[in-house]
């Protein structure tokens, strides 16, 4: 029997400024306790599938419909392999769903992380990254679980050829109707460096505070408030306070007036704020002048998770917050978390 357990860290993406560039890998970790017995239990794909925690009572245990086993599936299938009989896969999972924590990217990761242990391919990550940015092709969350700590990343511009399958995700990893169109085709193995990243320094004393409020809002709900195009000048705000970010967050100790100001955001939380009542206020009023220790406050990912970066008073920070979203009949519940520096490990049992 062989036996493992894969752990990959939550995410969070955007940090202010920085839309669909920066990640935070956070230390709130999706479990996969995987045996392999030898012994056939009937099951689709030869994987029995078992699951507690957030989302228990809506992801599929039928291992061909489960993003996990699909993207295990999928990696493979690209080295023309299949589960091995006897594959049992038990999942904990406390990273809430559709949340901004980047719940998906963790299971594309964990994902990805059993099939090179099932077939024993000894990818390196940095592989492995390729195969995951064939079905996430947003890389900040995926490139923060997979790599861990704080990282920026982007997508290569691909020549044609890499291009003839766009269409992933597909139906041979995804069902529809996320999934693409089923070509009968074997899938496509990825290109070499899809994407490319960068690990920033994080300063020891800087927390996360998730305030993660009692529903969902979906990453294309999300999207589909977005503009089409952004001003000159709205680019422009963007991109200095992402340059300074990046190096401020850094620093020991931390400036919080210097990261508070380059926190902020015309990219996506002006026009976000419409789907998450008190977002607005929450953002302009609770500041390090008002509440000391806080360093600065984000939407993670698409929301509706808040993100408050602090050195101290989590407690009185979280409870700020949580008070200004009941005032709009909003529930939530708050963590302390602290950088995931690793991101997904595999440990043979």
């Amino acid at each position: 029997m062989r036996k493992c357990i894969i752990r990959v860290p939550c995410s969070s993406a955007n940090i202010g400024p920085g839309f669909d560039v920066v990640g935070l890998a956070l230390d709130m970790y999706l479990e996969l306790q995987v045996s392999v017995t030898g012994v056939s239990e009937g099951q689709p794909l030869e994987c029995r599938l078992s699951y507690e925690g957030e989302g228990s009572d809506e992801v599929p245990l039928d291992a061909s419909l489960n993003l996990m086993t699909r993207t295990a599936h999928y990696v493979l299938l690209c080295h023309n392999k299949e589960f091995p009989i006897g594959t049992q896969l038990h999942v904990k999972n406390p990273i809430p769903l559709g949340r901004g924590l980047g719940s998906s990217g963790a299971a594309v990761v964990a994902g990805v992380m059993l099939g090179n242990w099932l077939g024993e391919l000894e990818l390196s990550k940095e592989r492995m990254m390729d195969y995951t940015l064939m079905i996430e092709r947003h890389p900040d969350n995926v490139t923060a679980a997979m790599m861990g700590g704080f990282v920026g990343s982007y997508l290569r511009d691909l020549d044609a050829k890499d291009l003839e399958r766009i269409e992933i995700p597909l139906s041979e990893v995804l069902p529809e109707p996320a999934g693409g169109v089923d070509t009968g085709l074997n899938p496509p193995m990825p290109p070499v460096g899809i994407g490319s990243h960068i690990k920033f320094g994080w300063a020891p004393e800087i927390y996360a505070i998730a305030i993660i409020p009692d529903f969902e809002v979906s990453t294309a709900t999300a999207r589909s408030v977005l503009p089409a195009a952004y001003s000159k000048k709205d680019m422009i705000f963007n991109l200095q306070r992402l340059a300074v970010l990046t190096t401020a967050l850094t620093r020991s100790p931390p400036v919080p007036e210097l990261i508070y100001s380059a926190m902020q955001d015309r990219m996506h939380q002006p026009y976000r704020a419409k789907l998450i009542p008190g977002l607005e206020q929450i953002l302009q009023s609770v500041t390090p002048t008002t509440h000391p220790g806080l360093l600065g406050i984000c939407l993670s990912g698409a929301g509706p998770t808040i993100l408050a970066l602090a050195t101290k008073n989590f407690e009185q920070i979280a409870t700020e917050i949580l008070r200004r979203f009941s005032e709009h009949n909003i529930q939530c519940r708050y963590e302390v978390l602290q950088p995931a520096y690793d991101g997904a490990v595999c440990t043979d049992l």
